[in-house]
């Protein structure tokens, strides 16, 4: 038997089908529920980008139950996409995706075109510089930087002090399991707190 690398390696004039990252397995996400359940995301084939698992996101979904419905949230890190899109999917009314990546950002944009994705809007910005333009309330957070980085307890302190966050405002937060929560806004109580693998997830309620 030869090994389809053995083979190409004894011909080497013979094209060989370029990448195609959208058409990766692995770069493609399902929303779990709402009126977009079933329906499949797909997302550059990014290093730095790391979804939040199918799991995660169902407990935590869960976890929000109906305060999902008509909140105005804000997915600040959004990468692929997936945790907005799942709210906007279970009734959100209004949905700011932030994130820096041009490739994301493209591929969300033309996510929610194809979608008809009421509601949501898609930024090009950096996630701690967009927090200290003018703020606007929301009802519900996702924060999901990248682990090796204190963007979590940035993030976190500039939504407290600017406005960012409404009278009872939801957070939902990841970092590294062994790490834990970096220290966080006195006004933010713990709700819930979960472990898949090497992820730490939380739902915190901010309450001034």
């Amino acid at each position: 038997m030869i090994r389809s690398g053995t083979l190409l390696a004894a011909l080497p004039n013979m094209p060989t089908a370029p990448r195609n990252p959208r058409g990766a397995q692995a770069r493609t996400l399902r929303i779990i529920g709402g009126r977009w359940r079933g329906r499949k995301l797909r997302f550059p084939e990014l290093d730095a980008l790391r979804p939040t698992p199918y799991r995660v996101r169902e407990t935590l979904f869960n976890w929000l139950g109906a305060d999902i419905c008509g909140a105005r949230c804000l997915d600040l890190f959004a990468g692929s996409g997936a945790l907005g899109l799942e709210a906007l999917s279970r009734g959100a009314a209004r949905v700011l995706f932030v994130e820096q990546g041009a490739a994301a950002v493209r591929d969300l944009r033309a996510t929610l075109d194809a979608w008809a994705g009421a509601g949501g809007e898609v930024r090009r910005a950096d996630a701690l510089a967009l927090l200290a333009g003018p703020p606007e309330p929301f009802d519900v957070v996702f924060l999901d930087p990248p682990f090796a980085s204190t963007l979590l307890a940035d993030a976190a302190s500039r939504l407290t002090q600017d406005g960012w966050l409404a009278p009872g405002a939801l957070i939902y937060a990841e970092a590294a399991a062994r790490a834990g929560l970096p220290p966080l806004p006195a006004s933010w109580q713990l709700l819930k707190a979960k472990q898949a693998g090497e992820v730490g997830y939380h739902l915190l309620r901010h309450e001034p």
